[in-house]
């Protein structure tokens, strides 16, 4: 079927503890109001957003558009990867809404956001993948990962709470983490070391405040790694007031670089984070698909694309 100028709006319901649920009807009100063709569906289950989203895309929608947090928009873009007939964006209604930074709009959007978004200025940004599975924002060993795993409950559910959640969630990991050993191979070269924490990311924001890759560029078909070595409860505690500005960088015991390609092992699984959504492992395989997604963005924004 050919494209058409015709959008569709994939809207989480329970993202943002319920706020894009409520969200529905000032997405309705814009999109008439900037006079495009467009309908919104909500999504039922995890999963879901996938599935809707590669049934409309097969159907020639031209623009597929996610409403809610970072795993409402991994879920839509995933069927859409090297897809450049079809254009995907975000609608930030999520709690923390990470993704969103890379795109340069207001986590909330404004009548200047809408406007803005509804130009349909797009960019190629690359996509990664850890052991199969794609990332938009990155991936998190270690301490991060295991902040990603108490927001879980133990049937699986995500727990409810805003960004309070999540800086108790930080604050008791950091008191308790014990870190574990952790087998490197980048650029040919094997090393092995004690992971507090290892990030690997295309964006450079993190539950919904913490900038761990502060260099990150969303074009440069790299990948930025933050790897953290093991920390005492002092130097945890120096390290975590500086990630919020990105200086956590320049202290000695963290090793940041940049790769297209990086395999970890450990001696047992791990939970690791993927754009927030937890699973576990004992080996990544992480590489990197560069321009891999068409995507709407805020050129005039505070966006984390080259120039």
């Amino acid at each position: 079927m050919g494209r058409q100028e015709k959008w569709i709006f994939i809207l989480n319901p329970v993202a943002g503890n319920g706020f894009a649920g409520e969200y529905a009807p000032t997405v309705e009100k814009m999109f008439r109001k900037y006079d495009v063709n467009a309908e919104i569906v909500q999504t039922e289950r995890i999963g879901h957003a996938s599935e809707l989203s590669r049934h409309y895309a097969d159907q020639g929608y031209s623009h597929i558009i996610a409403v809610g947090g970072d795993g409402t928009m991994n879920e839509v873009a995933v069927p859409l990867i090297r897809r450049e007939d079809v254009i995907t964006g975000l609608i930030p209604a999520g709690t923390g809404n990470d993704f969103n930074q890379i795109l340069g709009f207001s986590d909330r959007f404004k009548e200047a956001d809408w406007k803005v978004f509804f130009e349909q200025k797009t960019r190629l940004m690359d996509v990664g993948s850890c052991n199969g599975i794609p990332f938009l924002n990155g991936i998190g060993l270690g301490f991060d990962a295991q902040v990603a795993a108490e927001n879980y409950s133990e049937s699986g559910e995500v727990k409810k709470g805003g960004k309070s959640k999540y800086i108790w969630q930080i604050l008791k990991t950091l008191l308790f983490y014990r870190e574990k050993k952790m087998t490197v191979l980048v650029d040919g070269q094997e090393s092995e070391n004690d992971c507090f924490m290892n990030t690997v990311a295309i964006g450079r924001r993190f539950a919904a405040s913490f900038f761990l890759t502060p260099k990150a560029i969303a074009d440069d078909g790299l990948m930025d790694v933050c790897s953290i070595r093991r920390l005492g409860l002092l130097q945890r505690l120096r390290i975590l007031t500086m990630v919020p500005k990105g200086v956590h960088i320049h202290d000695k015991r963290v090793h940041y670089y940049q790769t297209d390609k990086l395999d970890l092992s450990f001696h047992q699984k791990m939970p690791f984070h993927v754009d927030g959504e937890l699973h576990f492992a004992r080996d990544f395989n992480v590489r990197i698909q560069p321009g891999a997604l068409k995507i709407i963005y805020n050129p005039y924004g505070p966006h984390f694309f080259g120039e």
